[in-house]
């Protein structure tokens, strides 16, 4: 398997974290709401995957950035 290593900024890493949250859910809504069987065995997949990569995702960027990596809020701090 090739495997990809690249360096990125904490606000990288959040947009990163944020658009998979993002797709998590969209997906999750799509397995829940869809009558199609085959889009939910390919979607439920996918999100099988997407789920494993965000775990491993998060874990690494809260041990280099903190815990403030996974809040997406716009609010001003």
């Amino acid at each position: 398997m090739k495997t990809l290593n690249c360096t990125l900024a904490e606000s990288e890493c959040k947009l990163l974290l944020e658009a998979i949250a993002s797709l998590e859910t969209q997906w999750g809504q799509l397995c829940a709401q869809s009558d199609d069987p085959d889009e939910i065995s390919d979607f439920g997949n996918d999100l099988i995957e997407l789920r494993l990569l965000a775990k491993s995702f998060s874990e690494q960027a809260v041990s280099v950035f903190g815990e403030n990596v996974l809040h997406f809020g716009r609010e001003q701090l």
